[in-house]
């Protein structure tokens, strides 16, 4: 994850290059990434590609669900193909994820202090704007602190989304390469899970906790995990089963019928700048 807070570790220059492939062979290599993918299975607040405006509904009855998706860079690698999922199924989308940060939790530190502070006020003005139906946030890799402060953070963010008129979904992030940056905070990222689950559970209904180990696994480097080549992010292939499984699970918490696949699943967001950026196939 690129981020221009001082010590980030995500230096995606460094990454090696992977061999592109044809368009028929990514649509290949996702159609197989698609079976059986369900449950079994910045300090600057640098916003991700797309995400300046909402997604229409436009050519699908519209549901009246919209979603705010926010989280780090991660989540950024996975919002083109959830937009798409989504719009397909009528439900308006926000990708309000950020390049190097987009926590709520301040863990007391420079970093999380700083970027946290972005992330609420951002948040303010999205949910002014937008308007969101759901609130979901993915874990991210600044969610550091205690676990009590990570549970005050989420509860927060819960009352911040009911205040709203929205639920707030928390989504656990996937497995990661832990590399010399992340290590000392190894612990810290294991905790916010618990705390994510503990906040859902006490929110009075107002959240739901989402646990993405069902479709990821708990093994970064695992052939389910679909990491990029940096270990930390996912290609299209990774972005295409994560927006089937959430898009999956918001239709049950929210209502909505989930758009077939063949919707959406080979559209135009497979070529989008940031899988580039991860030299995956284009």
């Amino acid at each position: 994850m690129k981020s221009n807070h001082s010590g980030s570790a995500h230096r995606s220059a460094r990454r090696p290059t992977r061999r592109a492939v044809g368009g028929a062979a990514l649509a290949a290599v996702l159609a197989a990434a698609l079976i059986g993918c369900g449950e079994q299975g910045k300090d600057s607040g640098q916003q991700g590609a797309g995400s300046g405006a909402a997604q229409s509904t436009s050519g699908a009855p519209g549901t009246g669900t919209k979603v705010l998706w926010v989280g780090d860079s991660i989540a950024g690698a996975e919002a083109p193909a959830l937009g798409a999922a989504l719009k397909a199924g009528g439900v308006e989308f926000k990708d309000a994820s950020s390049d190097g940060g987009g926590t709520v939790v301040d863990g007391g530190d420079g970093i999380t202090g700083k970027i946290s502070e972005d992330t609420w006020k951002q948040l303010a003005a999205n949910i002014g704007s937008f308007k969101p139906t759901v609130v979901a946030y993915q874990i991210t890799t600044y969610d550091w602190g205690s676990q009590d402060k990570q549970r005050a953070a989420y509860e927060k963010l819960a009352e911040t989304a009911k205040s709203a008129g929205a639920k707030l979904v928390l989504v656990s992030a996937p497995p990661i390469k832990i590399d010399d940056f992340y290590k000392k905070h190894e612990s810290q990222m294991r905790s916010a899970t618990k705390a994510a689950e503990e906040a859902a559970k006490n929110s009075g209904g107002a959240a739901v906790f989402l646990d993405s180990g069902r479709l990821w696994g708990a093994d970064a480097a695992a052939k389910k995990a679909q990491r990029s080549s940096d270990g930390i992010h996912n290609c299209q292939q990774g972005a295409a089963a994560f927006a089937k499984w959430l898009s999956e699970q918001l239709g049950r918490e929210a209502g909505f019928t989930p758009a077939p696949v063949d919707a959406w699943a080979n559209g135009a967001w497979t070529g989008d700048a940031r899988y580039g950026n991860l030299k995956c196939g284009s």
